[in-house]
């Protein structure tokens, strides 16, 4: 059961015999969204990575690979990972994210002498994204949990913040919110 294992990364194959690799991988991210996992198959079909990234994999890898250039990747995803666990939030609801002091309860977001004032909207934006670090979220998905819905006019406001949020990670270079057109967005802190 990968769910509640130990286990430091998961590297699936999409065609396997009694379940495919997506339908895994669907239930590990909903029993542990931590997990980081890798795709590592022979379907490259389009369809297939962009499924296998909006699902919430960290790579898709299709064979044939090099070992070498595999081994780096698995490494490259550990690293983020065990720096992400590092930075577990007090229970005041304090977290340092890189070079940034986020206060949930208070909405506040710290860099050096600055603090921002947050609204509640963009203190719960900064929490979820926090949360899914350093791998895709669907837009969906950010717009079900920030807004409650995945209207239009939702969607254009959710650009509005998160074009707010870039300025004011933008003093940190190890943090990056990267745009995935069709996909949706990752959270990134190196």
């Amino acid at each position: 059961d990968l769910v509640h294992t130990s286990t430091d990364i998961c590297i699936l194959d999409v065609m396997m015999p009694k379940m495919d690799g997506f339908t895994l991988a669907e239930k590990i991210i909903t029993g542990n969204p931590e997990m980081p996992i890798i795709f590592l198959t022979a379907k490259g079909l389009k369809e297939d990575k962009i499924k296998g990234l909006r699902l919430g994999a960290d790579d898709y890898v299709v064979k044939p690979f090099e070992a070498d250039e595999l081994i780096l990747r698995i490494k490259n995803i550990l690293k983020r990972a065990q720096k992400s666990h590092a930075a577990a939030p007090t229970d005041n609801g304090l977290v340092t994210i890189g070079e940034y002091s986020f206060d949930s309860a208070n909405y506040t977001l710290g860099h050096q002498n600055v603090l921002h004032r947050l609204t509640e909207k963009e203190a719960h934006l900064i929490s979820y994204l926090y949360g899914n670090r350093n791998r895709i979220i669907k837009r969906d998905d950010i717009l079900a949990e920030v807004w409650g819905n995945d209207d239009f006019f939702s969607g254009r406001s959710m650009d509005v913040f998160i074009s707010r949020l870039r300025k004011y990670f933008s003093e940190d270079k190890n943090i990056t919110i990267s745009s995935f057109r069709g996909v949706g967005l990752e959270f990134t802190i190196k």
